[in-house]
């Protein structure tokens, strides 16, 4: 009997945690969606996650083999198979495989959100067939994943590639990391509403979102008075890419990547984003970089990036050892 060979993905956040079983090619077989609640305990969470998980295995069309987990979570651990303190969540450690292992006698392995969605790329998107790229993650915050010789960067302590933590300006806005002027305080969801928010207090400029408090007003809020040609929500856009494009032009000088892609909620603003970002990076490269830089949008749909991420970091380790 022919089996269909198949992994676990799953992808850990502050509000819900997604799941879905995943085969070679990046087929999503099977998928679900479970409340993280935050507040529990891990033991009780993994065993919540196990029941979710073995539910939606019952689904599955025709016989299959799970051959691993792959997950992606805040400040997972690639080397150690943590989560150490992540933001949103009310752990400080997590040994990941001590608590999936009991139900999975699986290979397990655990990488941060954004160097799954590198991993995905690299597999199933966009970034098929390069081996230099970087992938920049735009939501609440900024995350990056950076791929080098066709290898993710881990680095000694397994949290390499925190491009969304190098400063854009030491006496700057503080960052939930505890430090101040941090890229992601700029660019980013977050970034783009203070931004603008600071611009409606020193400019007089009739405005859509005059009148909003900064927990009222949204990024889709800015991008639809951009669309419809409001002044200061396209200054935000403007201000935003080019601080991004600035720092991936520091970010080029390190790896000297084929391509770098933009994905997240807020790449939805399509040029209004990409054009003051790629300006920017093109006005700030080093010249023998000048020219050599794709700047992309993701291939992966948003909506499942993290499932396939998580299972493209497993299927990357099976293969590594000759399992996948």
């Amino acid at each position: 009997m022919v089996h269909t060979d198949i992994v676990l993905g799953i992808d850990i956040g502050g509000t819900n945690t997604k799941m879905g079983y995943v085969d070679r090619r990046g087929g999503c077989l099977a998928e679900t969606v479970m409340p993280t609640r935050s507040d529990e305990s891990p033991a009780t969470f993994f065993g919540r996650l196990n029941a979710h998980a073995e539910q939606l295995r019952s689904t599955l069309a025709g016989p299959h083999r799970l051959l691993g987990v792959g997950i992606g979570a805040p400040n997972a651990n690639y080397h150690k198979g943590t989560i150490e303190q992540p933001p949103n969540l009310s752990w400080d450690w997590v040994d990941i495989r001590a608590e999936l292992q009991p139900y999975y006698p699986v290979p397990i392995a655990a990488t941060n959100d954004a160097n799954a969605a590198a991993l995905g790329e690299m597999l199933f998107g966009a970034a098929q067939g390069m081996r230099d790229f970087i992938v920049i993650t735009l939501g609440t915050g900024l995350g990056s994943g950076i791929v080098v010789n066709g290898e993710m960067v881990y680095g000694a302590s397994g949290f390499a590639g925190e491009i969304g933590h190098t400063i854009v300006d030491p006496a700057g806005r503080p960052c939930g990391c505890g430090r101040r002027g941090c890229l992601e305080v700029y660019a980013s969801a977050t970034g783009l509403r203070l931004t603008v928010t600071e611009l409606l207090t020193r400019r007089s400029d009739p405005s859509p979102l005059r009148g909003k408090a900064l927990e009222d007003l949204s990024a889709r809020m800015i991008f639809e008075a951009a669309r419809h040609g409001d002044p200061i929500a396209l200054e935000g856009f403007e201000i935003t890419g080019g601080i991004l494009g600035r720092k991936l032009a520091d970010a080029v000088a390190y790896t000297s990547p084929e391509a770098i892609f933009l994905f997240g909620g807020l790449t939805s603003a399509g040029d209004l984003l990409f054009k003051p970002v790629r300006r920017a990076l093109e006005e700030n490269l080093l010249n023998i970089y000048r020219g050599t830089v794709k700047l992309l949008p993701s291939g992966i749909p948003e909506g499942r990036a993290g499932v396939l991420g998580a299972g493209a970091l497993i299927w990357t380790e099976l293969a590594r050892q000759g399992r996948g």
